[in-house]
């Protein structure tokens, strides 16, 4: 079965009885593993999602076992669909109800790019209201591809500081958005 993911202890220092490693790197891993996505569906997108969360290609064996409808309790946002400009200050508001850390994934050309609804109502990708960590491509994508962003979002969330919030880089970044 090469579908089993086996996961490594963190770089560290190991002897007889004992393990050391920072604690950057252990709440990294345990927080990689233990994501609760909000799946912000709107479209065919949605679709593909429910066939990933099934129990041919079973997400919940990646540490997403718990799906999480409201914000407060999430902390990975998976934005799959098109979405409209009324739509986006609703997502924005969501992201915002989301506590720190938190990530983004946009699944689908819809959310990615506005898909092919290059229309005035349509948001071309919603990296326009809220920051974007992963983008996972597709019309609608396949479930491999969503698991391959998933874990795109596991290999981010294992390698970042715990101190994210804090660095100059992130808070640019929320400033160009607008947000505190």
């Amino acid at each position: 079965m090469s579908d089993i993911q086996i996961v490594d202890a963190p770089a560290g220092i190991e002897g007889s009885g004992f393990f050391a490693t920072s604690l950057d790197k252990a709440v990294g891993l345990a927080r990689s593993h233990s994501l609760w996505p909000l799946p912000f569906a709107t479209s065919c997108c949605g679709i593909e999602f429910m066939a990933t969360m099934g129990s041919h290609y079973d997400l919940s064996r990646f540490g997403a076992e718990r799906l999480s409808f409201s914000p407060r309790q999430a902390d990975l946002l998976m934005v799959m669909g098109t979405i409209s400009k009324k739509m986006g200050p609703v997502l924005r508001q969501v992201y915002l109800q989301m506590a720190e850390p938190r990530w983004v994934m946009a699944v689908g050309a819809c959310a990615s790019s506005g898909g092919i609804f290059d229309t005035y109502s349509v948001l071309q990708g919603i990296d326009e209201v809220i920051p974007v960590d992963v983008y996972v491509p597709g019309c609608p994508p396949r479930p491999e591809a969503i698991i391959d962003g998933f874990m795109a979002i596991q290999k981010l969330v294992q390698t970042e500081t715990l101190r994210r919030r804090e660095e100059p880089k992130y808070q640019a970044l929320l400033a160009k958005y607008g947000i505190q």
